[in-house]
C-alpha cells in the first residue's frame, strides 16, 4: 500500500510561523527519503495562534525547492475563498518549481464568520455543490487550457513547465463530495480525519457517478485515497500516548473552544483523564475511528482494514503530534510499517 502525509504547520510550543514551517520543510524531505508517494499541506483560517498553515500555494514553493521526487500539493486549497483562475495560476507557477510533481488537491470549507468576511467569501451560496463543481471545472479547464476558441477565457494562460500539468483532486468528507469527483472523473481524496462515518457512503457515492473523459484531466477509472488521523510508536501503548493530544483537540472542537495551542501529550491526558485506549489490532465491522494509533504491527493491520473496506491501495496520513521529533519518529515507525521503498 502507498501511504501519503498532509501537514498542517502546527505551531511548536513558544515557537512562531517560523518554526512551524521549518518543521513541514523538515517533514517533507523526510517523507520523501522514506519513500512516501505525495506530501500535502492544509490551508486554514483565523487559527494562526495555532496553525500557520494559511496558504498552501505560498509554503509548496518552499517545499518544491527543499525536494526533488516526492509529489507536492495541497490538502486542500479552499476554492470557496478565492477566483478559480487565480488558483490555476498559483498551481501552474508551482508547476514551473517542481514539474510534473505537483498536485492540486481542491476542496472547500468555511471558517469563522470574521474569517470568511475578511477574506471576502460569500456564506450563503444558493447551490453550494454546483457552484464547487463549476469551480473546479474552471481551474482545470485554466489549467489544461481546455477553454473552448469561444469561450471569453480562451485566451488566457497560466505558467507551466511543459511536464505533466498539475494533477487536479477533489477533496471533501462527504457524499456530495465524492458525487462532484466521480461526475468529472477525478482522483478523489476523503477526508477521513473529519467526518470518519462517511466514508463507505462517499466512496460508493464516486464510483457510482464516476464518468471519464469529461475534463481533460479525468482518470479512465476510479482512484481513491483514504485520508485519517494516525501515528505510530514501538509500541501500542506508546502509539496511545501520541494520540492523546489528537483526542483532546476533538474533544476541544466538540465544546467549541479549541483553545491557543495544541495541547502537549501530558495536558492531553490531563485533559482526557488519562491515556487514551489503544487502538485494537482488529476493528469492529462497522468501526470509524477519527484517529488511529499502534505499534508497526498494529497500525499497520488498522490502517489495512479501513483501506480495504473501500477499496483504495494509498493512505495519507495527518497527525496532532505537537513535538516535532516524536512527529518525525511517528512518520518512519509508518514507513517501517509499510516497508516503504526509501529514496537515496
Amino acid at each position: 500500500m502507498e501511504l501519503s502525509a498532509v501537514d498542517l504547520s502546527p505551531i511548536p510550543a513558544g515557537g512562531t510561523a517560523a518554526d512551524a514551517f521549518e518543521n513541514t520543510v523538515a517533514a517533507a524531505k523526510q517523507a520523501e527519503r522514506l519513500g512516501y508517494s505525495r506530501f500535502w499541506v492544509a490551508e486554514h483560517h483565523g487559527r494562526a495562534e495555532r496553525l500557520a498553515g494559511t496558504t498552501p500555494e505560498v509554503l509548496l514553493g518552499r517545499l518544491a525547492a527543499a525536494t526533488d521526487e516526492i509529489r507536492i500539493g495541497s490538502g486542500a486549497v479552499l476554492l470557496n475563498h478565492y477566483s478559480p483562475f487565480k488558483v490555476a495560476e498559483a498551481f501552474g507557477t508551482l508547476d514551473g518549481l517542481a514539474p510534473g510533481r505537483v498536485d492540486a488537491g481542491l476542496g472547500r470549507a468555511n471558517g469563522s464568520p470574521a474569517a470568511d468576511r475578511a477574506l471576502g467569501t460569500d456564506r450563503r451560496v444558493e447551490n453550494p455543490d454546483e457552484d464547487h463543481e463549476e469551480r473546479i471545472r474552471a481551474v482545470v479547464n485554466h489549467l489544461y487550457d481546455a477553454y473552448p476558441e469561444t469561450h471569453p477565457y480562451a485566451d488566457l494562460s497560466v505558467p507551466r513547465s511543459g511536464a505533466a500539468p498539475p494533477a487536479p483532486w477533489v477533496l471533501g468528507s462527504s457524499p456530495s463530495s465524492g458525487e462532484i469527483a466521480g461526475t468529472l472523473g477525478l482522483p478523489y481524496c476523503f477526508a477521513g480525519f473529519i467526518r470518519p462515518g462517511f466514508a463507505e457512503r462517499a466512496v460508493a457515492a464516486y464510483r457510482q457517478t464516476f464518468e471519464s473523459g469529461v475534463l481533460p484531466a479525468s482518470l479512465d477509472s476510479p482512484r481513491v485515497v483514504l485520508a485519517i488521523n494516525a501515528v505510530a510508536a514501538d509500541t501500542d501503548e506508546a502509539a496511545a500516548r501520541r494520540r492523546a493530544p489528537a483526542e483532546a483537540v476533538y474533544r476541544r472542537m466538540q465544546r467549541g473552544n479549541l483553545g491557543d495551542q495544541t495541547p502537549s501529550v501530558e495536558e492531553a491526558i490531563d485533559e482526557l483523564g488519562g491515556v487514551p485506549d489503544p487502538t485494537p489490532a482488529t476493528l469492529d465491522a462497522d468501526e470509524w475511528p477519527r484517529s488511529v494509533s499502534g505499534s508497526r504491527e498494529t497500525i499497520a493491520s488498522v490502517l489495512s482494514q479501513l483501506a480495504d473496506r473501500i477499496g483504495v491501495d494509498e493512505v495519507m496520513v495527518q497527525h496532532t503530534v505537537p513535538d516535532h521529533d516524536a512527529a518525525l519518529d511517528s512518520h518512519a515507525t509508518l514507513a517501517e510499517a509499510f516497508d516503504l521503498d526509501p529514496r537515496t
